[in-house]
């Protein structure tokens, strides 16, 4: 079966709108219902949220493609370039930087044209030293015709299944202009849906030796964000993409073959969008937490080291805390983190695990146990 952009009229989509209507007006409801509540909010709960969003979504488009990220680090580099409170947050390190740099020119500049230039310099901002892994590539271009042809395999070497073909390296000055010059002409159709078409055309031309998968995301948070008409983030698409990871893959493997009809491509989309405007639920009820405990604490504030901690513990510490864990978060001696745990435990902002000895650990109280 022949690959879609092999098609005599590639790349003129089809799809059945009739199909898709009642999943995009549903869709489009809860993205207005979200974003009108959003708006209701205060700037420093936007923020907040956003600052979230925004984290998670670099955080699990690098997961999508097998790379780790430091959370802490990934939110520390977005807060400092957004002007937000970094305090207790690591500094981040040079491929986190680059990625977060990517995503917030997409999110943040939604508004300015998509272009060539721009795009190198995302992929050159993902690819700092001009390598992928331990292999040497051209940064900042398209591939060249050096680098044989682009494949989707997967398997060992010697018994590998080829998923996919991209166009030959020829093509990819006439199918990039292509694609420009439309995602930069206002839509005709409901924009959701351009964002889904631009994230697959994209990924099917597969201009880059590497990094096309989390370019291609970039471009639909982009698109969505214009959909939006605001960069502020408080979805996340690559969140729920990384929760449906193999369905993302076969639906985009299945649907770059065959013909020009790519509605299954779009049915998967508008409910993977449909399933992260739903999960920004979480992430609100997560802000308004926060928030909440901040106001009650600061009645009677802490101290830098303790303030330092519980921002750790809100923002997506993994565990529970223990004297060790915060004498060496804080940076002071286990009788000092003592001292400082038991004074938190006093007021009630700290509850302790059931267990003793070595093993005694401690989570935060919820507003409830409050009573606010």
């Amino acid at each position: 079966m022949a690959y879609i952009h092999e098609n005599t009229d590639w790349p003129q989509f089809l799809w059945d709108a009739d199909a898709l209507a009642s999943a995009l007006a549903a869709v489009r409801h809860k993205q207005g219902l979200l974003l009108g509540k959003m708006e209701s909010m205060g700037f420093d709960l936007r923020a907040e949220a956003s600052l979230t969003t925004l984290t998670n979504d670099v955080v699990k488009s690098s997961a999508i493609e097998g790379e780790s990220l430091n959370p802490d680090e990934v939110r520390s580099s977005i807060a400092r370039r957004l002007g937000l409170d970094i305090a207790g947050l690591p500094q981040a390190g040079r491929d986190v930087e680059g990625v977060v740099e990517m995503m917030l020119d997409a999110t943040q500049g939604f508004e300015s044209p998509l272009t060539k230039d721009r795009l190198f310099d995302w992929h050159a901002a993902l690819f700092p030293t001009g390598r992928s892994g331990m292999r040497k590539m051209v940064v900042g271009a398209w591939r060249p015709k050096e680098a044989g042809a682009m494949q989707v395999v997967s398997g060992p070497i010697g018994h590998e299944k080829v998923h996919y073909e991209a166009p030959i390296a020829d093509r990819l000055d006439g199918e990039m202009t292509a694609f420009l010059a439309w995602f930069n002409t206002p839509p005709t159709t409901d924009p959701v849906i351009k964002a889904a078409i631009a994230h697959f055309w994209f990924v099917t031309i597969h201009p880059f030796e590497d990094g096309n998968g989390r370019i291609a995301r970039a471009i639909a948070d982009m698109a969505l964000a214009r959909a939006d008409n605001m960069s502020e983030r408080f979805y996340s698409m690559s969140s729920q993409i990384e929760a449906d990871r193999k369905k993302y893959c076969l639906r985009l493997e299945s649907s770059q073959r065959g013909t020009l009809d790519i509605t299954f491509w779009l049915e998967w989309f508008l409910s993977c969008l449909d399933n992260a405007v739903e999960g920004a639920q979480e992430t609100l009820a997560a802000v308004m937490y926060k928030a909440k405990l901040w106001q009650w604490i600061n009645q009677d504030p802490v101290n830098e080291r303790q303030r330092s901690i519980i921002n750790r513990m809100l923002n997506g510490f993994k565990g529970h805390m223990s004297t060790s864990k915060y004498a060496k978060l804080a940076k002071c001696s286990t009788d000092t983190a003592l001292r400082d745990i038991r004074e938190m435990v006093e007021r009630g902002i700290l509850l302790q695990n059931p267990g003793g000895g070595r093993s005694t650990s401690y989570r935060l109280t919820t507003i409830e146990a409050k009573g606010k």
